[in-house]
């Protein structure tokens, strides 16, 4: 996998071996930071975060920091390994936690400019999808990365801004309202 552009752009990371995550591919990741634009100083989680590309090409890019939660042990494993190579330690932070437990504990406490959702396909947990729409500050955005068919409704204190397919995945984008 490789970062496309940024300060990092170019460079190459791992991606786990594991078949619980699916990296979302470069020309999505590409249309969703098209879509975010500038993301300077912002702050971005990164849910399911597999290799940890969506939060690394948000650094890139310019973005404040990205904390990436994942629970699968490989993942969490081959996202430390990415960041010590990218050199990155200190604008990221690796959670090891069910994404479900982590936003009970800690959603009004952490709140982020731009939450990514990009659950496995197959295991999407919609419920917990939603839920993770809670660390979105006021004013912030709100991404899920779905296969097209997926019946996702979001909380009512989000409108929605952009919803595109790609092939099997759709990423709708949302704004919290106030």
């Amino acid at each position: 996998m490789r970062i496309i552009s940024g300060q990092l752009g170019g460079r190459q990371f791992a991606s786990p071996r594991s078949f619980t995550t699916h990296p979302m591919s470069d020309k999505i990741r590409g249309a969703l930071f098209n879509i975010l634009g500038d993301i300077d100083g912002l702050t971005i989680l990164d849910a399911y975060a597999g290799s940890g590309a969506i939060g690394f090409e948000a650094i890139s890019r310019g973005a404040a920091s990205s904390t990436l939660i994942d629970n699968d042990v490989d993942a969490i494993k081959t996202i430390q390994n990415n960041i010590a190579e990218l050199g990155i330690a200190d604008k990221v932070t690796v959670v090891q936690a069910s994404l479900r437990g982590w936003v009970k504990r800690n959603q009004r406490t952490h709140q982020f400019d731009v939450v990514i959702v990009d659950p496995p396909y197959n295991n999407l947990q919609l419920d917990t999808t939603e839920m993770a729409s809670a660390c979105v500050k006021p004013g912030g955005v709100f991404v899920v990365s779905l296969p097209p068919q997926a019946r996702f409704i979001p909380a009512p204190d989000l409108e929605p801004l952009v919803e595109k397919v790609y092939g099997d995945a759709m990423l709708r984008v949302l704004r919290r309202k106030g």
